[in-house]
């Protein structure tokens, strides 16, 4: 997340036999049905997503965190979650981005196709004391949960929770190595960097897009969160990033998602913490080199393909301005009748965000990008939902003050902002 170098005190996954995922007490995801929602598979006409009886899908979501040490969604020790996604769909939204680490499926390929159990994770990421303390909360509010449940046990569960609520699943390669996002010197910021196998990435994707092919909320799938310059490695950074080798790479991804699973849309992010993409919709050179952006290398899925941005410009003034850059950069790509808009893509901001206090909402920088979603009836995914996560930057159960939700989980951390400012934005976006 970029916002964790803007200077602010707040910085804050192939499918395995059914035998390794044997049935269990709580509810399994169901397969797709196209006669029901969420009635996949999906493609993109233009601007727009939609889904296969032609409606247009607008996502209104949060981030919920899955990428930390834990390797598991955050949260489950301060409620169920049933409890959770209960919340959300509460108050309107109709889509997670549910992010993970690569790390994950790393490490079951490593124990011969077998996945750690949540016990066993606690443990190896908070230690031998608050582990065991930790994930006997996590029993206690997720009590269908045991001593066999694995880390891929709890997404399946979150996501079966969220077809049942009819909640769109988002799911979001965040990081290589599980751990707090990003920073240009983590090791995980670029194709090759330390921690950023190039391999194992393509296998990760390909392993959790056929994985989660039994999720009937699962819409979509990115490639990357905020790709950025890899500072830690010189070499790299002055030889492989730029646009090209971008393209080379966003091709390997979207080819693994599509091949394992053909029905869900794919999300491509770019540069600079994926704060724009210009060359991609404008259609022009693939610097250093001279390729073109083009349909006809995305054999079979070029309809598949939505453009995701994000945007941290917390302390914006203007709003013209900031709309402005968020239009060059990004939403460019949803206006045909633009003469610089060669290829059109739905765009997705898919991070944003700021400190939930009653008074923050208010000004420029959440206002003016409310205000630009509804006007361009646009999706999005807010970050944060976390109230708190199970480790961030080697602290545990760390606040999050950009939380929609208290440190507990339980209640809203601003009222005043989810009743003047959230819902309205969800009610003015937010389709199917």
């Amino acid at each position: 997340m970029l916002r964790s170098l803007l200077g602010s005190s707040l910085v804050p996954l192939l499918a395995l036999s059914g035998a390794l995922f044997a049935p269990s007490s709580w509810a399994s995801p169901t397969p797709r049905q196209e006669a029901s929602w969420p009635y996949g598979p999906f493609k993109v006409e233009g601007p727009e997503m939609k889904n296969s009886r032609g409606d247009s899908i607008v996502y209104a979501g949060v981030n919920w965190p899955g990428h930390g040490e834990v390797m598991i969604p955050d949260g489950l020790q301060y409620q169920s979650i049933e409890t959770i996604v209960s919340k959300i769909k509460s108050i309107g939204i109709n889509a997670i981005r549910l992010t993970y680490a690569i790390q994950m499926v790393d490490q079951i390929y490593a124990n011969n196709n077998k996945d750690t159990t949540v016990q066993a994770s606690f443990t190896n990421a908070l230690g031998s004391t608050n582990g065991p303390k930790v994930y006997a909360q996590f029993l206690a509010k997720n009590p269908s949960f045991n001593a066999n449940t694995t880390r891929l046990d709890v997404f399946d569960a979150v996501a079966a929770e969220c077809a049942k609520q009819q909640i769109h699943v988002h799911l979001d390669n965040h990081m290589s190595r599980a751990a707090w996002c990003c920073s240009t010197t983590d090791g995980n910021s670029w194709f090759n960097d330390k921690d950023y196998v190039v391999s194992n990435w393509v296998r990760g994707l390909s392993y959790l897009a056929t994985h989660a092919k039994s999720w009937t909320a699962l819409t979509s799938m990115s490639l990357r969160n905020e790709l950025r310059s890899p500072d830690s490695n010189a070499t790299l950074k002055a030889q492989s990033y730029n646009w090209r080798d971008w393209y080379t790479y966003v091709r390997q991804g979207t080819n693994a998602i599509h091949t394992a699973n053909p029905d869900i849309l794919i999300f491509l992010s770019g540069l600079d913490f994926d704060t724009w993409m210009t060359p991609v919709f404008q259609g022009t050179a693939l610097t250093p080199g001279t390729a073109k952006f083009s349909a006809a290398d995305f054999p079979g899925h070029a309809d598949k393909l939505v453009i995701e941005i994000h945007n941290y410009e917390n302390s914006a003034t203007s709003c013209s301005s900031l709309q402005g850059n968020l239009y060059s950069k990004g939403f460019q790509a949803m206006h045909p009748e633009d003469s610089k808009t060669v290829n059109v893509f739905p765009v997705v901001l898919s991070e944003f965000g700021f400190a939930m206090t009653d008074t923050e909402w208010r000004k420029v920088y959440a206002s003016c990008i409310a205000s630009y979603l509804a006007q361009q009836k646009a999706g999005w995914f807010i970050w944060v939902l976390s109230g708190s996560y199970y480790i961030r930057s080697g602290t545990q159960d760390y606040e999050e003050a950009w939380g929609l939700l208290s440190h507990d989980w339980s209640t809203w951390r601003s009222q005043s902002y989810i009743d003047g400012g959230f819902k309205p934005l969800i009610q003015s976006t937010a389709k199917n």
